[in-house]
C-alpha cells in the first residue's frame, strides 16, 4: 500500500454515492507498500480501504484480483472483499484511476514474527493454494523469468550505483536461473507477495491475508519460497532455520510437498530473492521524489540471494527428510 495519486473530499464523497457505504466521516492515506494508492476511510457504516490502481497495474487484470478474493472467501479463507457498487460493478473510477472499495480486515501485521507465527503463515498459504483450486480466471506470472529480464534491462545501466559489480553479478544470475528453472511442478493460484505486512494477526491468531494484487498462476512451491524469504531472515541477514522449519511444517500440515517440489525449493528461493531484488532496485532508482511511499532497500534481497546460492538442499531451510 502507498499513495501516488492524491484525492479530495468532494470527489471522494461523489465516488461513495455509487456505493451503499454510508457517509464519509474521515480518510487518510496509507504509506506502506509500493504498488497502488491506498486510503483508510471511516464511514457511518464501517471502515473501508479505498484502492486506486496505479499505472503499473493492468486494468485488464483487475477482474482476476477482485474475483479471486470472492472465490477464496467463498471457500473459507479469511481475506478482504471488494464491495459492489449499486449497479453491481466491483470497479469504479476516482482521480483518473480505476478504484475499488475493499472491506476492512481486523488485525495488525507483526513487526517481529516468531516461529509460531511462521507456522500459521505456512498453514494459511497452503490453505489459500487449496482454496484457489477451481478459480476459472487465469493470470500468468508477469514477474517470472521473462519479467525479470525486462526489469533488469531498465535498471542494469545504473545498478553499479547501488553496489559496484552488480551489473555483472545479476546478469550471471539471470542466465543461471534461465538454464535451471523447473518446468513441471504442481501449479495453481499463488499470492506471490505474502510479506508480513500482508498477513494480519489478532494476538497470536492469524486473522487473514490481504493485498492480492500480485496474485497469479505459477508453481505453488514458488509461493512458499517467497514466504521463506519474507519471514525467515533476521535483520542482520541471517536465515533463521527455526522459523523456516515452522513455516514448512505448517504448510505441509495442510498441503504436503512432492519430492520434485522439495528438490526445486533452493532454485525457486534464488528466483524469488532475485525477483524482489529487481523490483526493489527498479523502485529505488525510479520512485519520484515526494511520493508518499516507503522505498525498500534492494540490498536486503541481494544478501538473501547470495545465501540461497550456497544452499545445497532443502534440508538447509529446515525441511525434515
Amino acid at each position: 500500500m502507498a499513495v501516488y495519486t492524491d484525492i479530495n473530499e468532494i470527489d471522494l464523497k461523489a465516488f461513495l454515492q455509487q456505493y451503499d457505504a454510508g457517509e464519509l466521516l474521515s480518510y487518510k492515506g496509507i504509506a506502506e507498500g509500493v504498488e497502488n494508492s491506498n486510503f483508510l476511510l471511516h464511514t457511518s457504516k464501517a471502515p473501508l480501504i479505498l484502492t486506486l490502481y496505479e499505472k503499473r497495474v493492468e486494468k485488464n487484470d483487475l477482474p482476476f484480483f477482485l474475483g479471486l478474493m470472492h472465490h477464496l472467501a467463498d471457500r473459507g479463507l479469511s481475506c478482504p472483499l471488494p464491495l459492489p457498487r449499486k449497479d453491481g460493478a466491483l470497479l469504479g473510477e476516482l482521480s483518473g484511476r480505476p478504484a475499488a472499495l475493499i472491506s476492512f480486515l481486523e488485525g495488525m501485521w507483526l513487526r517481529k514474527p516468531e516461529a509460531k507465527h511462521c507456522r500459521e503463515v505456512g498453514k494459511a498459504l497452503a490453505a489459500m493454494h487449496v482454496a484457489g483450486e477451481g478459480f476459472e480466471l487465469k493470470r500468468p506470472n508477469a514477474l517470472s523469468l521473462e519479467g525479470w529480464k525486462t526489469l533488469w534491462a531498465k535498471s542494469k545501466d545504473r545498478a553499479d550505483e547501488v553496489e559496484t559489480g552488480l551489473e555483472t553479478e545479476i546478469g550471471d544470475e539471470l542466465a543461471f536461473l534461465a538454464k535451471h528453472w523447473p518446468t513441471d511442478l504442481p501449479a495453481g493460484v499463488i499470492h506471490a507477495d505474502l510479506f508480513p505486512d500482508n498477513v494480519f494477526f489478532l494476538g497470536d491468531e492469524l486473522s487473514g491475508l490481504i493485498d492480492f494484487y500480485f496474485a497469479c498462476n505459477d508453481f505453488l512451491v514458488y509461493d512458499l519460497s517467497i514466504g521463506l524469504n519474507a519471514w525467515c531472515f533476521e535483520k542482520d541477514g541471517a536465515y533463521n532455520i527455526t522459523k523456516g522449519m515452522a513455516m514448512i511444517e505448517g504448510y505441509q500440515s495442510v498441503r504436503p510437498l512432492s519430492t520434485a517440489e522439495i528438490e526445486a525449493l533452493p532454485i525457486l528461493s534464488r528466483g524469488s530473492a532475485l525477483r524482489f531484488f529487481l523490483t526493489r532496485l527498479y523502485d529505488w532508482l525510479t520512485t519520484p521524489a515526494g511520493a508518499l511511499v516507503v522505498k525498500k532497500d534492494p540490498l536486503e534481497y541481494l544478501k538473501k540471494l547470495r545465501f540461497h546460492q550456497k544452499v545445497a538442499s532443502s534440508a538447509e531451510y529446515g525441511l525434515k527428510p
